[in-house]
C-alpha cells in the first residue's frame, strides 16, 4: 500500500511482527531519579545551610519548614517523574518492524501509532537530543502525517522542529539496545529505505 493520507492507524502498536521494542521505565528511572535527587540537593543544601546557621533570629520552626519544604519538592518532582514515565510506558511497544514495514507511534506518551511500509519511508536517521537518541522515520509522503488528532499534530510539530520529522522512537530508553534497533530495521528493510545514521 502507497504511503498517503490513509496510512493504517492504530490505537497501539501489534507485538505481533517480527521486531518489537519497548519502552523501559528502569532506563528512564535510572536517568530521571539522579536528576531530581541532584535538583533537590541544590535547592535543599543552600536552604539547610541558611537555616540552621546558629544565630539569633534561628529557631526550631526553621528547621521544620526546612523539612515540609523538603518534602513538598519531594512530592512534586515524585509525582512529575512517577506520571512521566507512566505515560511513556503504558502507551505499548515504541515501534515494530517486519518484512512489509514499520508501526511506529504518532505521539511519545501515547500509544497510537502508524503503519509505514519501507517503500513509503523517505530515510531513517539517528539524532540526539540532550541525554536521548531517537530513530526518526520519516515519511516519502508528507500528507502520512495530516490526519492524526490535534494533539498528534501539536506534538509532531515540536518533533518536526527538532528532528526533522513528527515520527520518532528513542533509542536510549528502549528495552533493546541501540545497536540492536538499527540492525534490525536494516536487515528488515532489505535495503528499500536508505539510512543515515
Amino acid at each position: 500500500m502507497p504511503p498517503g493520507p490513509q496510512a493504517p492507524i492504530a490505537g497501539r502498536i501489534p507485538e505481533n511482527l517480527p521486531f518489537v521494542a519497548r519502552p523501559s521505565a528502569l532506563k528512564r528511572a535510572l536517568i530521571m531519579v539522579p536528576i531530581a535527587v541532584a535538583a533537590l540537593l541544590v535547592v535543599g543544601c543552600p536552604a539547610a545551610l541558611v537555616l540552621t546557621a546558629a544565630g539569633p533570629n534561628h529557631t526550631s520552626g526553621d528547621l521544620v519548614a526546612l523539612v515540609a519544604l523538603m518534602s513538598c519538592l519531594v512530592v512534586v518532582f515524585g509525582s512529575t517523574i512517577g506520571v512521566q514515565i507512566f505515560l511513556i510506558s503504558s502507551g505499548g511497544p515504541l515501534l515494530a518492524a517486519g518484512p512489509a514495514g514499520l508501526w511506529i507511534r504518532t505521539r511519545p506518551t501515547r500509544g497510537q501509532a502508524i503503519w509505514l511500509p519501507w517503500e513509503g519511508i523517505e530515510h531513517i536517521r539517528r539524532r540526539r537530543w540532550g541525554l536521548d537518541k531517537m530513530v526518526v522515520v520519516k515519511p516519502r509522503d508528507p500528507r502520512v502525517e495530516g490526519g492524526l488528532g490535534a494533539f498528534t499534530t501539536l506534538d509532531s510539530a515540536m518533533l518536526k522542529l527538532f528532528y526533522g520529522s513528527g515520527f520518532t522512537a528513542t533509542l536510549s530508553f528502549a528495552d533493546r539496545s541501540e545497536d540492536e534497533i538499527l540492525a534490525a530495521l536494516r536487515e528488515l528493510s532489505a535495503g528499500r529505505t536508505p539510512f543515515t545514521i
